[in-house]
């Protein structure tokens, strides 16, 4: 068994793209395939090498690694031979119709209530007709000539499928510029590097009828493929995710905090009824199973992600993150805020909380509080059993309870209403900070 992720480095993966790789990988892991990396890369215009790095890390920080990888620029010597035998065959036909004139073609049919599909006109041009052509400046596309048949296939996630061919365009395979689109040169990819099983997007399933048609005018034997259409995402308001997918970028997740296991974790089981596991991929491919994926499009939502994030967050090492906090937090900083993360990077902020300068809300009617606070401020060395201490004291001296005790000394030394327990985060505040905070209150 073979498969393959294959990403066009013309921006930066998403999680959509994750979805697909996850699937490949965790398949080529449960069912000892070889996993392949093909990068897309003919489009030469909006290609760039920085996003195939990019691509490479983010497969990476996932835990995603392949067995070989190719760029698709480096078979351009595949696709001339593979267009020859087609030309040969007449299966390949030069066109010369403008955009404005396909345009025209494909409203005219629509007025006439017929589907705007291409009418192979170019199919009739004789040589003289053909020469006269290129006489003029013109210079060719080419199209592929499809089979008036219907292309069906049993896909592992949707089950039956079938494509009628005579309801489908006959694809331009090269452009004019001469070079060559994704429909051709995956069909040839794959021929010659002998993927078995072909995990992608339920965008493609005409592609995949019109690839088939491909696979054998260049005879190789379509019937060793198959194919697993994942259902495509949508928002957790029932909208196309594919809007908001720049937002949803690996890179842009990293950068928030987001942590890989996480995305794995939700990703792996999102569209099927099982409940998101935080695991290894060696243990979430144990219980890998295509056919568990629903056909309704699946529903991402973010808030069950950072729900996933928690989780990793909370019993995250100071090890494991310890390189991505500011310089000089401690293992004692770690575990007092782990617990209230939804992502690393409000970390940060708690950072600033016990190290930092923190202007306290105006809270009014308070002063008095705080000066008592202020009093009875114990004296250093601070542990973890100084702040139950204090605010006992407190409670006598004022004769305040529950909320009315512990609100105000939360505001005016963390400037937030929710947050770590104040027992761990007093003794990183320390007697200086804290102390300064109640007179600022106070003023």
């Amino acid at each position: 068994m073979r498969v393959r992720f294959a990403p066009s480095p013309t921006g930066y993966l998403h999680v959509g793209n994750a979805r697909i790789a996850l699937a490949n990988a965790l398949f080529a892991r449960r069912h000892d395939a070889k996993f392949l990396l093909r990068l897309d890369d003919t489009d030469l215009e909006r290609s760039r090498p920085e996003y195939e790095q990019a691509i490479a890390h983010d497969l990476h920080w996932l835990g995603i690694h392949w067995d070989e990888t190719f760029k698709q620029s480096d078979h351009i010597a595949l696709y001339d031979a593979a267009a020859e035998k087609l030309r040969a065959s007449g299966r390949l036909y030069p066109c010369f119709e403008s955009e404005e004139e396909l345009r025209f073609k494909r409203d005219q049919r629509l007025k006439r209530g017929l589907a705007p599909v291409y009418d192979r006109a170019m199919l009739k041009l004789t040589q003289e007709q053909r020469a006269q052509a290129e006489a003029n400046g013109k210079t060719p596309y080419w199209r592929f000539k499809l089979t008036d048949t219907e292309v069906a296939w049993n896909d592992l996630v949707l089950g039956r499928r079938a494509v009628k061919l005579t309801a489908v365009s006959d694809p331009v395979l090269i452009r004019a510029d001469g070079t060559y689109l994704y429909t051709f040169t995956s069909v040839v990819d794959d021929i010659e590097a002998q993927v078995s099983h072909i995990i992608r997007g339920e965008d493609h399933i005409t592609n995949t009828g019109v690839q088939l048609d491909i696979f054998s005018a260049l005879n190789a034997n379509p019937s060793r493929l198959t194919f697993a259409h994942l259902p495509l995402l949508i928002d957790s308001d029932g909208g196309k995710l594919s809007k908001r997918l720049e937002g949803l970028s690996l890179r842009a997740l990293r950068q928030d905090g987001v942590e890989p296991a996480a995305i794995v974790a939700y990703l792996a089981r999102l569209g099927t009824s099982d409940s998101p596991e935080v695991a290894s991929l060696e243990d979430l491919a144990r219980t890998h199973d295509l056919s568990r994926v629903s056909r309704s499009p699946a529903r991402f939502d973010v808030r069950q992600l950072l729900a996933l994030n928690r989780r990793v967050l909370h019993t995250a090492s100071f090890e494991s993150v310890h390189d991505r906090l500011p310089a000089a937090a401690t293992q004692p900083f770690w575990d007092a805020v782990r617990g209230n993360l939804d992502m690393l990077s409000e970390a940060r902020h708690w950072w600033t909380v016990v190290s930092g300068d923190v202007i306290p809300p105006v809270l009014d009617g308070q002063a008095d509080f705080f000066r008592d606070a202020l009093v009875h401020l114990p004296a250093e060395p601070w542990d973890s059993t100084t702040w139950s201490g204090w605010t006992e004291r407190l409670r006598s001296s004022s004769g305040r309870k529950g909320r009315a005790l512990f609100m105000p000394l939360r505001l005016a030394l963390t400037g937030e209403e929710h947050g770590p327990e104040l027992a761990a985060l007093l003794p990183l505040i320390g007697r200086e900070r804290v102390a300064s905070r109640l007179r600022l209150s106070v003023v």
